[in-house]
């Protein structure tokens, strides 16, 4: 399995953004019994310490120990290093199963077995993500070309899932129509230089070439935003959520 996220765990902690609190309350509605819980790929665990301020338990599992070490913590936030596609949980134990921006990295066939063995009847699966970051027209036209052409033979081939929106992995679930969410942050120039860090693209770049072209593009985007100046920053939402059933 792919492990793009261990080195500088510290920075998903702080540079990835938050998921909404809206997002939250339509997900805790569609979930009568807040019992136990299971993030798949929870990597900063933003999403489990989210959900554990509503259900009793939370499972959240990752490869990566790393992220993990710098996860959130809270007291009924049970964190493992498990593959997401063969875990070590019981028959009919979730409630609600999330997966954050992650299900593009697992095989969709045996994770949703996974699901599907460890899901409780009726439970709620939830796949969400969010799509690139859009800011102004000028700033978006600058990340866009670095994202295409700069690091773009770079990506792994499953980023293309994102840009489909999620709408092209196999979702086997009675499939809920849901709201259109947009994640809406207010971030300055360094923050944003943290997050296109953590992109696993410019890793690879790194990797290939030696030097890292966030410092050049980070002199581009400095044209339109001063160093210190908060802009809002925002992501549109990829969200797939379904009943699973038996």
């Amino acid at each position: 399995m792919k492990d793009n996220f261990s080195k500088q765990s510290d920075n998903y902690a702080r540079f990835r953004p938050p998921y909404p609190s809206d997002f939250f309350s339509y997900l805790n509605s569609l979930v009568e019994d807040k019992i136990t819980a299971w993030d798949c790929g929870t990597g900063n665990g933003q999403v489990a310490f989210e959900l554990a301020k509503t259900f009793k338990r939370v499972y959240a599992t990752d490869i990566s120990q790393s992220q993990i070490d710098h996860a959130f913590k809270a007291e009924n936030i049970f964190y493992s290093v498990q593959p997401a596609e063969r875990t070590h949980f019981e028959k009919n134990q979730f409630n609600l199963i999330v997966t954050a921006q992650a299900i593009h990295w697992f095989d969709f066939e045996k994770f949703y077995s996974e699901v599907l063995r460890t899901a409780r009847e009726n439970s709620i699966i939830c796949v969400v993500g969010y799509g690139r970051v859009k800011i102004s027209q000028k700033i978006d036209n600058i990340i866009n070309d670095f994202y295409l052409n700069t690091i773009g033979l770079y990506w792994d081939s499953e980023r293309r899932y994102i840009d489909e929106n999620y709408l092209t992995i196999p979702f086997p679930f009675a499939e809920i129509q849901t709201p259109l969410f947009i994640n809406k942050q207010t971030w300055n120039l360094e923050h944003l230089v943290g997050y296109l860090n953590t992109w696993s693209a410019v890793k690879h770049f790194i990797k290939d070439k030696g030097y890292n072209p966030i410092d050049t593009l980070q002199m581009e985007l400095a044209k339109y935003w001063e160093l210190n100046e908060i802009k809002s920053v925002s992501f549109p939402m990829l969200l797939r959520i379904g009943k699973i059933k038996y």
